[in-house]
């Protein structure tokens, strides 16, 4: 028996950046209220809300109920509201469990809203924030899984710095030794999706890059220089999501299918066992349930926290042989234009990562890109869409992956 229908009604997004000016409770209204405008709908059509958050416990101190603060604050009332936090995902976790929600029949309308605001005085509260997404329990044991996967790990005690752009360095470092993947390789990628984000006004960072002087920033950690890693950044976005009877309650001719929604965590495996990666097996249950192949996608967001990101997402997804991540973007191919454009908004190296956002921005633009709205980004003629985010790390690899396919 096949699942009833699912769509997305509306998305709303704020500008990506550092929103000094701005607060969670700001943040959450503007992305919600655009939501809902697109949407034709209004606070009093949604029957439940999914709200996700990472940060706002640790730079804030708003604990147990943030949701509830910034939703109530704009007018929602007697709803359910569930508060969502899973790494990197949360975004795409909120988006997952709306659709969950909806398909039970227990709702018709549901509203998924990611937020962050990780902009404070303090630096080293803000990069600390990664800290936590490996096992804490466990320091020596997430050292080790580094040094086996690219070599000596860098030891800058006392110096503020994102743990997770040393991960990606030691699974760029591996695939390089492994496959011979390039830092130009690298390179390539972030100079693409720079170039795609001078296009998108809602972008972080919205000035082309060349390869050249991207090579020649400051390195972050062997073999990433900054334009290649992902800025902390301040924003929000949401998604309206439906069933049948919540389309015909919103009304509108522009709702996008969701043709799967896949979240999922990984198996006891080898280093060198990409097969059986998670983002690889949650790829393939989601190609399963949407009925598609990976040579059916007209167009990706994946989750590029590092360029190596981006590369290795690619292999994973199937859009290439595992080993080729490197060439195939060399070639062209991911670029707007090309066989399969990836991260035509930018990515989260261009447009901004604010984590709890991330993975509904991805949904916003590519609900853009199937409606055709997308302007000097549109992948002409997309009618299937695949978003990839994943988050936090256990035993080498995201300890949460989300995917979800979209349909015109």
């Amino acid at each position: 028996m096949s699942a009833p229908p699912v769509w997305i009604a509306g998305v709303g997004m704020t500008p990506f950046g550092v929103r000094r000016d701005a607060s969670v409770k700001d943040l959450t209204r503007d992305a919600v209220t655009e939501a809902l405008k697109d949407a034709g709908g209004r606070l009093g059509d949604v029957d439940a809300a999914y709200f996700g958050n990472t940060c706002q416990s640790v730079l804030e101190g708003q604990l147990v109920v943030p949701g509830q603060m910034a939703l109530r604050s704009m007018g929602f009332e007697r709803i359910p509201v569930i508060n969502v936090e899973n790494a990197c995902a949360t975004g795409a976790t909120a988006l997952h469990q709306a659709v969950l929600h909806v398909r039970s029949g227990a709702a018709d309308v549901v509203l998924a809203v990611g937020v962050e605001k990780t902009n404070v005085d303090d630096k080293r509260r803000m990069l600390g924030l990664f800290d936590g997404g490996v096992d804490v329990h466990d320091p020596d044991g997430v050292r080790a899984v580094l040094r086996e996967l690219g070599g000596d790990v860098p030891d800058d005690a006392g110096v503020p710095r994102s743990m997770f752009m040393d991960i990606y360095g030691a699974l760029a470092r591996s695939h390089m030794k492994t496959f011979g993947t390039t830092k130009r390789h690298l390179a390539l990628i972030a100079e693409k999706n720079h170039a795609h984000a001078v296009s998108n006004p809602l972008a972080h960072f919205r000035k082309a890059m060349s390869a050249d002087e991207i090579l020649a920033a400051r390195t972050v950690t062997e073999p990433l220089t900054v334009p290649m890693c992902a800025p902390l950044t301040d924003g929000a976005a949401a998604a309206i999501v439906c069933n049948e009877a919540g389309r015909a309650r919103l009304g509108g001719s522009r709702h996008v299918r969701v043709l799967s929604s896949v979240l999922g965590t990984g198996t006891v495996r080898s280093m060198a066992d990409w097969e059986h990666s998670v983002s690889r097996l949650a790829a393939q249950d989601a190609y399963e349930q949407a009925g598609i192949g990976p040579q059916d996608v007209s167009v990706a967001e994946v989750h590029d926290a590092s360029a190596f990101g981006e590369l290795l997402q690619t292999e994973l997804l199937g859009f290439c042989e595992i080993g080729t991540g490197g060439a195939f973007a060399a070639s062209g191919a991911t670029t707007l234009g090309g066989l399969l454009p990836v991260n035509p908004s930018g990515g989260l190296e261009s447009k901004g990562h604010p984590m709890g956002a991330s993975g509904l921005a991805q949904i916003h633009e590519l609900v853009q890109q199937l409606r055709g709205e997308s302007g000097a980004r549109q992948v002409p003629g997309a009618r299937i869409a695949l978003a990839e985010n994943g988050g936090g790390m256990y035993g080498g690899e995201e300890a949460v992956a989300a995917i979800t396919v979209l349909g015109a």
